[in-house]
């Protein structure tokens, strides 16, 4: 048996951002997925319980532990200054917009519970693009 060395996942850069873009959405997507799992369980609970008819919980709770890796990112960024709090406002304005689009296209296909998933979905990788490239572009340029 030879020992490999594993580097550490995800990578991060000196300040505690996560340091590529694949680490950043990867993340923020395995997030989106345990919380769609965790609301899919309670979702189940409350249906078997029959408090609620299952599908009716809004999917956008799905976005709980995202939010929580952004407002991490966002700490982290302390370097950027003010042009990070530029790029958050541009980032959640671009990924809400997204999310709604998406959500009002699947809201007549799909129960809420599905149609709120999808668009945190998109929300979430819209706001990890605009996030990632938009606060090394606007530091890149400022200096």
């Amino acid at each position: 048996m030879t020992e490999t060395k594993s580097e550490r996942r995800p990578r991060r850069d000196p300040s505690g951002r996560l340091a590529t873009i694949g680490d950043l959405l990867g993340t923020a997507l395995a997030g989106l997925v345990i919380g769609a799992v965790l609301l899919l369980a309670f979702e189940g609970i409350l249906a078997l319980t029959r408090v609620t008819d299952f599908g009716h919980t809004s999917g956008w709770l799905a976005l709980i532990l995202p939010l929580w890796l952004f407002t991490e990112e966002f700490r982290a960024a302390d370097e950027a200054g003010p042009y990070r709090v530029v790029v958050a406002v541009l980032a959640a304005g671009f990924g809400v917009a997204a999310g709604l689009s998406l959500a009002s296209l699947a809201a007549q296909v799909f129960p809420a519970l599905v149609s709120g998933v999808l668009a945190a979905g998109a929300c979430t990788i819209v706001y990890c693009l605009v996030w990632f490239y938009g606060l090394r572009w606007l530091d890149h340029r400022a200096g």
